[in-house]
């Protein structure tokens, strides 16, 4: 699968994070502080990761700030994408069953590299439910994109 990263800060834990994407067999993009000469600002590297996904450069992607709210707000504004903000299993779980979320929000702050491990499980064995009401929600996000794009 190909995967977007982006993070602000090149915290031990964003490093992390793309090491055990890599070692789990996926072809990593990075943003942002972990990409050399690239602008770090959490709202231009959040929206690089996401448009990336968009626009049909990555599959899904992983954003990343101090508590991952910034983040998740920058990439939430491309249409298209649906990130979480997850600070646990459970979370990444439910954001990609019952939201099919495309984009996994990260805190820098508050994930270790155990939960980080836990969460990437979480989110990389979930599959969208195909549950009525959950495939009817989801498609009224999209179309509220929709919406949004032609304005």
């Amino acid at each position: 699968m190909r995967i977007s990263v982006s993070s602000d800060m090149d915290k031990t834990v964003a490093r992390a994070l793309v090491d055990e994407l890599r070692e789990r067999g996926h072809e990593v993009t990075t943003h942002g502080a972990l990409l050399p000469g690239d602008d770090p600002a959490w709202a231009v590297c959040s929206e690089t990761a996401a448009r990336d996904v968009a626009e049909g450069r990555a599959d899904q992607a992983v954003v990343c700030c101090w508590t991952g709210t910034g983040a998740s707000i920058a990439a939430n504004k491309v249409p298209g994408v649906r990130a979480a903000l997850c600070a646990d299993a459970y979370t990444a779980g439910g954001a990609r069953r019952w939201n099919d979320a495309n984009v996994l929000a990260l805190s820098l702050r508050l994930t270790s590299e155990p939960l980080l491990k836990e969460i990437l499980d979480a989110w990389f064995e979930g599959e969208p439910s195909q549950k009525e009401s959950t495939v009817a929600n989801v498609a009224r996000v999209r179309r509220a994109d929709a919406a949004r794009a032609t304005g």
